[in-house]
Order: C-alpha cells, then sequence, then structure tokens
C-alpha cells in the first residue's frame, strides 16, 4: 500500500497559441469588487459565469501559465466550440500533452467579463471538490489580482504597484507565464513559482542538497505530475526562510527528484494577501505577522489498492 499525491508544479504551455483577443468590462470601474474565495485544503476556488451559465466552481491557479481550462463536462455541457490544440508539459518539461482548446465567449467573475477566453479542455486531476474548470495566471494580466487568504476575498482591480525595497512588494520574471520570485533559504538565494494550485513549500533534490535539515529527510509519499511520476521525501528545515520582511522559521519542506526549480504552494500561502501586478511584474505579499509557523502539507492523500468501501446498510445505522 503506498500513498499518493497529485502536484501540480507549473503546468506550461509548451506549444500552440493561447494568445487571444481578449476585452475585459467590468460594471464597476471606478472600486473594486470582490468575490467570495473558498478554501479547500489550502487551495482557492471561486464562482465563475461562462457563456450567461453557472455558477460553475474554477480554482484559480497561479502555476499555470495560460488563461484558462475546461473539464470536458463542462465544455460538453457548453457545446464549446473547438479552436486549435496546444501541447502541455509542467516545469520537469519531461514529455507532453497535446489536448484542444476551445472558446469561451464570455467569462464573468468578480465583476469583470473577459471575452473570447481561450480554454483548454483537460480534466482537472487532483483537484479537491467539484471543479469544472481553471483560471491561469495569464487571464488576469490587464489587473491586480488580489488573493487574500485571511479575508478569503478575490479581486480584481486597475492600477499599479510600486517598489519597497524588496520588503513587502517583490519582482518575479514569468519566462512561461508563471510568477517566479527569490527566497532566501538561510545563506542559500533560490527561486521558486508562486503556485496557488500547489501545496506546500517544495524543493527540489540539488537545492535540498545543499541544505541543513533537523532531521534526514524521509519518505512522504509518491507524486505524479501532468508529465511524470515520482517519490516524494519530507523534513523540516534547519535553517529560516526568508521572504521580504517576513520569515517561516524552520519550515516543513518537500523535496522532488523531478522539477528544477522550487515550488511555493498555496498552503504556505495562507498568512497573507498577494496582489500581483503584471504589467510591473511585481508581487506585494502582506500578512498581520512577520515570524510565521509552516507544518507539514495538509493535503488529501489517495490511497493505492486501498479496499473498497461500501456504505452500510441504513437498517444498520444507529440513530441517537
Amino acid at each position: 500500500m503506498s500513498t499518493l499525491f497529485q502536484r501540480s508544479f507549473g503546468i506550461i504551455v509548451v506549444a500552440g497559441i493561447l494568445s487571444a483577443t481578449l476585452v475585459a468590462q467590468s460594471d464597476s470601474p471606478s472600486g473594486p469588487e470582490f468575490a467570495p474565495l473558498e478554501l479547500i485544503h489550502g487551495k482557492p476556488f471561486v464562482m465563475v459565469m461562462v457563456n450567461g451559465k453557472g455558477p460553475f466552481r474554477f480554482i484559480i491557479d497561479t502555476g499555470t501559465g495560460a488563461e484558462a481550462f475546461v473539464s470536458p463536462e463542462l465544455s460538453d455541457q457548453l457545446n464549446l466550440p473547438q479552436t486549435d490544440h496546444v501541447t502541455l508539459s509542467d516545469a520537469s518539461k519531461q514529455g507532453g500533452q497535446r489536448v484542444p482548446v476551445v472558446q469561451i465567449q464570455s467569462l464573468r467573475v468578480a465583476g469583470v467579463e473577459f471575452n473570447e477566453v481561450k480554454a483548454i479542455r483537460h480534466a482537472l486531476h487532483g483537484v479537491e471538490g467539484d471543479c469544472q474548470g481553471l483560471l491561469g495566471f495569464e487571464l488576469f494580466r490587464d489587473y491586480l489580482l488580489t488573493l487574500d487568504y485571511p479575508n478569503r476575498r478575490f479581486s480584481l482591480t486597475s492600477g499599479d504597484l510600486q517598489p519597497d525595497g524588496e520588503l513587502s512588494v517583490l519582482p518575479f520574471r514569468m519566462p512561461d507565464g508563471i510568477p517566479i520570485i527569490s527566497l532566501q533559504v538561510g545563506s542559500n538565494k533560490i527561486e521558486a513559482q508562486i503556485d496557488s494550485g500547489g501545496t506546500g513549500l517544495s524543493l527540489p533534490e540539488g537545492i535540498a542538497a545543499r541544505l541543513r535539515f533537523e532531521i534526514d529527510p524521509e519518505f512522504f509519499g509518491i507524486a505524479e505530475s501532468l508529465s511524470t511520476r515520482f517519490e516524494l521525501k519530507s523534513a523540516k528545515l534547519a535553517s529560516d526562510v526568508q521572504l521580504g520582511r517576513y520569515t517561516f522559521t524552520r519550515p516543513f519542506v518537500e523535496i522532488n527528484p523531478a522539477f528544477p526549480i522550487a515550488n511555493f504552494g498555496s498552503s504556505a500561502m495562507q498568512n497573507f494577501t498577494f496582489t500581483f501586478d503584471q504589467k510591473e511584474s511585481l508581487v506585494r505579499f502582506e500578512s498581520g505577522k512577520q515570524t510565521l509557523f509552516l507544518g507539514s502539507t495538509p493535503t488529501p492523500l489517495r490511497i493505492e489498492r486501498a479496499p473498497t468501501y461500501r456504505e452500510p446498510e441504513i437498517s444498520l445505522i444507529p440513530v441517537g
């Protein structure tokens, strides 16, 4: 028996074109409009209207370098027309999947309507709960995107961010449509994807080999991504992780052999309000605490070869 974890680790469009002519309209251009942010095992979900129908639950995934994904079931339900194909990969750059692209005439979220959205038709594996689609980072390129985890709010506004000496505003680069920032781990400076569809703080084996741990890393589970399957280890760092002015004190981290870059996932984001400005390539993170705790990843497990569960007969369920 083994445990199987599913990770996003950045979904990248490596072939094909997804640059739609995107027009966004807002009913409230003078001020922000918020949408409730539902957190399921730390991952953010919002309700979305698609072609005037819904609402449907979509996950917000800053670790996906595309505008949107829709499940095959939703695509069929709404008769979304296929317009193209693209090839998907992940940060491992191993292999790829050729998948269809469908067109959404209108997608409405948080008071903003996006028109002519190119969406990838693909099953949403490893997403907890009932989920019909995914909103990728590139969809929000013309807005300030705010994920307010403590208050569970999502918003899209106009404006721009200003640098502050890298205290709470950091520059990022996005070579594959996914934001990448710098973290300080002890005396080591590393790059990490900000991935709201990911889980905890995951480090590549090559980086982990240069770090000190309180105890030796131990087996954590079997993980799979879009392109590969691999063994995860986990351990508590013997050093702190610095994010601007904020400090994670000796956090638990995952260690993986598959990816060349670290992944700063949703459980690491829980104490922050993140605002992304793609035009200026800046991200602001705010928290009421400057010293933070990050425990082991709180993610549901799927047990392979587990015994089949059978619902008990109603007559055998005790009452009272």
